[in-house]
C-alpha cells in the first residue's frame, strides 16, 4: 500500500539555501549525523552532508517493502548513474516516489522528493569530491543488490559474508570521507595511505555495532546479518532457531565473539582518528563522538547479551553528553585519547583485527 505523499517538495524547502537545505533532511532521517556534521569545518561539513543525504537515498531504496528484488536493482543503478551526470533526476523521483510504502518513514519520501536538488549540490562540488562520492554510491547501489535475492532470515553464511555487507554499507563510506578529508587538508593528504588502510576497518566497527544493537529489529523483518560459522565454532547454534527469549549459551558464546571483533575494529577507527592532527579539532571530533558512542554501546550490550529489544541497550542521552564532554576535553591529546579508549572498553572482549 502506497502513502500518498506530495512529490513537489514545498516552497519553503525549496527556498531554503544548501546548508540549511540538508540539514533539515539530516534532522528527520539521521539524528545522529545531524549532531555529528556540524563539527566539522564548513568545507567539509558540506560534502559530508550531501555524501549521507546520497547514501541514504540508497538505503531507502534497498529498505522499502513494496520494492521487488528487480526494482530494487534497477532504482539504485539508476541513481548511481543520476550521482554520475549519466541520467536526469526527475525521472527517478517521479517513478519512485509514488511506489515508497506507509513504512517509508516520512522524511524518507521527503528525500526522495527532493532528489533534484540534493544531487544539484553533488555536482556543485570539485571533480575530486564529486568522484569521491559518486564510486561510495556505485559501490553500495551494486553491493546492496547482491544480498537482495538471498534468504536472510537464517543469517549469512560466513563472516566473510558479514565483512562484504558491511564494506558496502560502511566501509566504502570510510574510504570516501577518508578521500574528502584528505581533498580538505594537506597534512591529511599527507597520511592518506596509512587512513585509507583503516577506514574501512572504521566504518565496519560502526556498522558491526549497529548490526548486534539492532539484532532484533532485523528479526522483525525476517533480517539477521549474523555469521552462521561464527556460531558453528562456538558451539552449534542455529541461527534458524533464533528468538527472543532464547537463553542458549551457544548463542551468547558467538555473540560474544562478534563483540569482540566489533571492539578489535574500533580500536583500529581510534587509530584512524589519531592519524588526524589535533588541530583539525572538527574533524577529530566527529569521528570521536561517532567512536565512543559505538564502544559505549558495545559495553551495554556485553552486559547484557540476552537482551530482546534494541532500546535496551541503548545508551542514554545523558551518555551522549556525557561523550561529547569528554571528547571535547580530550580531542588534541592522543594519549588521553587512548586511556579514555581503553576505559570505556574494560571488560569487552577483543579480537585484534588487520589494518
Amino acid at each position: 500500500m502506497s502513502l500518498s505523499i506530495p512529490l513537489q517538495p514545498s516552497k519553503v524547502i525549496e527556498s531554503l539555501n544548501d546548508d540549511t537545505f540538508q540539514d533539515h533532511l539530516l534532522q528527520g532521517v539521521s539524528r545522529t549525523f545531524a549532531l555529528t556534521i556540524p563539527q566539522l569545518p564548513p568545507a567539509l561539513a558540506k560534502p559530508v552532508a550531501n555524501a549521507y543525504l546520497l547514501c541514504r537515498i540508497v538505503d531507502t531504496i534497498e529498505d522499502e517493502v513494496a520494492l521487488n528484488s528487480a526494482q530494487k536493482r534497477r532504482f539504485c543503478h539508476q541513481f548511481a548513474d543520476v550521482v554520475r551526470a549519466k541520467q536526469p533526476p526527475a525521472p527517478l523521483k517521479d517513478e519512485l516516489g509514488p511506489l515508497l510504502s506507509s513504512g517509508t518513514l516520512p522524511a524518507e519520501h521527503e528525500l526522495i522528493s527532493v532528489v533534484p536538488r540534493v544531487v544539484g549540490i553533488t555536482h556543485q562540488f570539485d571533480a575530486e569530491q564529486q568522484e569521491a562520492l559518486a564510486r561510495c554510491v556505485e559501490i553500495m547501489a551494486q553491493g546492496m543488490a547482491e544480498f537482495q535475492d538471498r534468504d536472510l532470515s537464517a543469517g549469512l553464511a560466513t563472516l566473510k559474508e558479514m565483512n562484504s555487507y558491511c564494506y558496502y554499507v560502511a566501509g566504502v563510506v570510510g574510504e570516501m570521507l577518508t578521500q574528502l578529508f584528505c581533498h580538505y587538508s594537506a597534512a591529511m593528504a599527507s597520511r592518506r595511505e596509512e587512513m585509507m588502510r583503516l577506514a574501512v576497518s572504521f566504518g565496519q566497527g560502526l556498522q558491526m555495532t549497529n548490526i548486534l544493537k539492532d539484532l532484533w529489529d532485523d528479526h522483525k523483518r525476517g533480517v539477521c546479518w549474523l555469521p552462521q560459522d561464527v556460531f558453528d565454532r562456538t558451539g552449534g547454534f542455529s541461527l534458524a532457531e533464533l528468538k527472543p527469549g532464547h537463553n542458549d549459551p551457544r548463542f551468547r558464546a558467538g555473540f560474544l565473539e562478534l563483540i569482540g571483533i566489533a571492539h578489535g575494529h574500533l580500536k583500529n577507527a581510534l587509530r584512524y582518528t589519531l592519524l588526524i592532527p589535533p588541530n583539525e579539532t572538527g574533524t577529530r571530533e566527529f569521528c570521536l563522538w561517532a567512536l565512543g558512542m559505538a564502544v559505549l554501546t558495545l559495553r551495554k550490550i556485553a552486559k547484557n547479551p540476552d537482551f530482546s529489544a534494541s532500546d535496551q541497550v541503548k545508551i542514554t542521552r545523558r551518555t551522549v553528553k556525557t561523550t561529547i564532554a569528554t571528547c571535547r576535553i580530550l580531542r588534541s591529546s592522543d594519549m588521553g585519547l587512548k586511556t579514555a579508549f581503553a576505559l570505556a572498553g574494560r571488560g569487552l572482549p577483543l579480537a585484534e583485527q588487520p589494518s
